[in-house]
């Protein structure tokens, strides 16, 4: 409770920014259902807001969508991962939170200066032939400059904000609390895990924070796609790059949303949206690593029908079971086979838990089966995987974190490829890799190293028999043995029992009432009703008034039963 106490005077200051933000943006039942008004109130706070009338006038996703941007980019970014999340929101919410950008002024470059010689250790204009003083462009974690090497290399210089950190982890300690709250005061969102999905945003952040990171993440990309010499990935310089800066060739090209200058310049449209679904759809189904937020704000177009992906803070990762899950499901999309969909999202969400298995598995037969026919170069994935999230809503059931940005990825990369072709298929992409991928998982040597692989592991835990054996019986010797057992439905047996055992005490209560009313009743002398002992009609009273609440009981647990079974 200390720490907590702490933590709130801590963070009082955002927290007044915070409730202001959303009382303003008509938001005030979530401000006092999360408890920040009573936490400011008792703090000393006060909250003097005044309501714009305009704003009342606008839409709940438009409203939350406005008060997320001006609360920073803590709150964008989770917006933003959020509009990836179509298992969750629906779609007016989805479209609203795909607007998100973050409005931050741009620093001068004097407020830089400190990081810049911390992490440097001079001054740039020491470190590099040119530094332009004037930003390239600025967001809401970093703001980026463009310099030149000594040897004439352009690149840009990727310089974290002052201060972002602290209000970064003051929003998530906050977020947490929220969560916390939000689940006890809204049970209906309780099957949507907020406290997971907050653990799971703060550490995509805190690793967005981490330019040298970051740098790892676009070398590793580099390297698997060495084999698509049409794809540019800038190359890292280490010899400047820390935490906090990063620098990288800058690229000179056609930002990914300027279609009119792609024409103009005379490359080919077609071309490009192919080249980028193999890249993406190989960084996805191949090497399992993949830029998680492919828009065209991280996409340029080169001269030579090349493109260029930058900014590698947010990636996906796929482990081996995961893409051959992913390959099955694709495949079962491209292929019009809805069972083989059904099972794999049954496996992916534990679909027997929270919802009808069987229903789940019906209404996504019935989704998949209404493409039967259509020919491929009619399918749109993005829009059918968007679909798929749809139907996982709707049972509320929740999609792994890695999956919902896999799917963003696709959805956002269809969406690119259709921008620059209008007759661009992912499906036609996705169809040929899919099946050469999963050919080569069931080559002789594939097979062969797998099972190598599950021999070595087999081998590894016959290793270790003897000594768990040993370490369990020292454990048994010295009682220190537990023995926990699960038993579904076991709170309600329990009451059952509890039931049973009350009854049973009131069965012996009137048997003994009755026992000992005969014995009275054939004793003389003492009070006398109705010509009776007393005493002795009172016990049988007592008995028949018993006898009949325990029919009662019995029939009322008998219909209890009943509608249970119904």
């Amino acid at each position: 409770m200390l720490i907590e106490t702490l933590a709130a005077s801590r963070d009082l200051q955002r927290m007044r920014q915070i409730a202001g933000v959303l009382l303003r943006h008509g938001l005030g039942d979530a401000v006092r259902r999360l408890g920040l008004a009573d936490a400011l109130t008792r703090a000393g706070q006060a909250l003097n807001i005044e309501h714009a009338g305009e704003l009342a006038q606008l839409p709940a996703p438009a409203q939350v969508r406005m008060a997320l941007e001006e609360l920073g980019p803590t709150f964008v970014k989770l917006g933003q991962i959020l509009a990836g999340r179509a298992d969750l929101l629906a779609p007016e919410w989805i479209v609203e939170f795909s607007r998100l950008h973050a409005a931050v002024p741009v620093l001068p470059l004097q407020e830089l200066r400190p990081t810049l010689r911390e992490e440097l250790g001079a001054e740039p204009e020491a470190v590099f032939s040119r530094f332009d003083a004037e930003p390239l462009a600025g967001a809401s974690i970093a703001q980026v400059h463009r310099a030149a090497l000594h040897d004439g290399t352009e690149v840009i210089v990727k310089i974290r904000r002052p201060g972002i950190v602290e209000v970064i982890e003051a929003d998530l300690r906050l977020l947490r609390r929220a969560a916390l709250v939000a689940e006890r005061e809204w049970p209906v969102l309780q099957p949507y895990r907020p406290r997971q999905l907050v653990q799971q945003f703060a550490r995509s952040l805190r690793r967005e924070l981490d330019f040298a990171a970051e740098c790892r993440n676009a070398e590793r990309v580099a390297r698997n796609l060495a084999v698509l010499p049409d794809i540019v990935i800038p190359r890292v310089h280490w010899d400047y790059t820390r935490e906090r800066v990063n620098v990288q060739d800058f690229v000179d090209g056609i930002p990914g949303g300027d279609y009119a200058r792609v024409q103009r310049e005379g490359l080919d449209a077609r071309v490009l949206a192919q080249r980028g679904a193999q890249a993406v759809l190989k960084m996805i189904v191949e090497d399992g690593f993949f830029h998680a937020d492919p828009h065209p704000g991280n996409v340029f177009y080169l001269p030579g029908n090349r493109l260029a992906f930058i900014d590698f803070g947010m990636v996906g990762r796929l482990s081996p079971r995961r893409r051959e899950e992913l390959l099955q499901l694709l495949l079962g999309l491209v292929e019009r086979e809805p069972r083989a969909v059904a099972d794999v999202l049954l496996d992916w969400t534990d679909g027997h838990q929270g919802t009808r298995a069987a229903q789940l598995e019906e209404d996504i037969e019935a989704f998949v089966d209404q493409y039967h026919g259509t020919p491929l170069a009619q399918l749109h994935l993005g829009e059918m995987l968007a679909e798929v999230t749809r139907v996982l809503r709707e049972h509320r059931l929740l999609l792994p974190a890695d999956l919902a940005l896999l799917i963003k990825a696709f959805i956002s990369l269809e969406s690119m490829g259709r921008a620059l072709d209008p007759d661009f298929h992912m499906a036609a992409q996705a169809q040929p890799l899919l099946r050469r991928v999963l050919r080569a998982r069931y080559t002789p040597a594939a097979l062969a190293e797998r099972g190598w692989s599950g021999l070595r592991e087999l081998a590894a835990q016959l290793g270790r028999l003897p000594s768990d054996l040993s370490r369990a019986l020292r454990k048994l010797g010295r009682g220190h043995v537990s023995v926990s057992v699960e038993v579904a439905h076991l709170r309600r047996t329990g009451e059952q029992i509890d039931r049973a055992a009350s009854r049973l005490s009131i069965a012996l209560v009137i048997a003994a009432l009755i026992i000992g009313s005969s014995i009275v009743m054939t004793v003389g002398g003492g009070p006398t009703l109705l010509g009776l002992p007393a005493f002795g009609l009172m016990g049988f009273l007592g008995a028949v008034a018993g006898g009949l609440w325990l029919l009662r009981a019995i029939r009322r647990a008998g219909r209890a039963r009943d509608d249970d079974d119904d």
